[in-house]
């Protein structure tokens, strides 16, 4: 069977791949602080006998678009967006730490500090916890205090402080939950230098727009390599015809 056949369904899968990752951003498009998932692929030519003519698809890097996406202005006491690089470090039930741009904070029952999936808010001190029948304020610098709203408003209350990281980017990697992590597993210092923006919320760093035109192209890439792999059934059935009459 001609070669073409196994180089082009080599493409054909990768396209496809890389089909369903775009599919996966346009679904985050209004996911809270979303990075886009972005893949690349390389030529890898086929060693054997003869020249080195052809060569197969190899998805070479699954990595994600780090750019920030636009601020929504919500007014919730609970709501941060990280301002410019950095993110929120979260604690995992296994103690180890993940980080996310999703600011969009709660309060359990026991008034810990969390993410929107449940998870808790690590702070530099530890976990954060919050009083009852207080009102909540966050701080540019990620500072989370509290003024009394049952009685005679005072001075506010500074109840610890959110763990804002920013590792380098190529050290990151998303995980099956859609959080991030550090490749190597340990935990990224904090860093004085990030911001937070309290009230509001940041939307999907993905372009429709892109993504669509995206989809358009991946769509025709796959057509060709069906056509390719059609042109390669053809000439071998006209050598079967050619070997008969022989």
């Amino acid at each position: 069977m001609d070669r073409l056949i196994y180089t082009a369904a080599s493409g054909a899968r990768h396209l496809l791949e890389k089909q369903a990752s775009t599919a996966h951003n346009l679904a985050n498009l209004s996911t809270t602080g979303f990075r886009a998932q972005i893949d690349s692929f390389r030529a890898a030519p086929v060693v054997g006998e003869g020249l080195p003519t052809r060569a197969f698809v190899l998805n070479a890097t699954v990595g994600a678009d780090f750019s920030s996406g636009s601020l929504q202005m919500t007014g919730r006491d609970l709501d941060v967006a990280v301002r410019g690089k950095g993110w929120i470090a979260l604690q995992m039930p296994d103690g180890s730490e993940a980080y996310t741009r999703n600011g969009g904070l709660q309060m359990n029952a026991n008034g810990l500090l969390q993410s929107a999936s449940g998870l808790t808010v690590q702070g530099d001190g530890g976990p954060i916890t919050v009083p009852p029948e207080v009102t909540v304020a966050i701080g540019g610098d990620g500072t989370v205090s509290s003024i009394a709203s049952s009685t005679k408003p005072g001075a506010p209350t500074v109840l610890g402080r959110i763990k804002l990281v920013n590792p380098p980017e190529q050290d990151l990697v998303r995980g099956d939950d859609g959080l991030f992590r550090l490749r190597d597993g340990s935990a990224a210092p904090s860093d004085p230098q990030v911001a937070v923006v309290g009230g509001a919320l940041e939307g999907s760093n993905v372009n429709p727009v892109d993504a669509m035109v995206t989809m358009i192209a991946l769509a025709r890439s796959f057509e060709t390599q069906m056509s390719l792999m059609k042109n390669a059934e053809n000439n071998a059935a006209k050598a079967t015809q050619i070997l008969a009459l022989s």
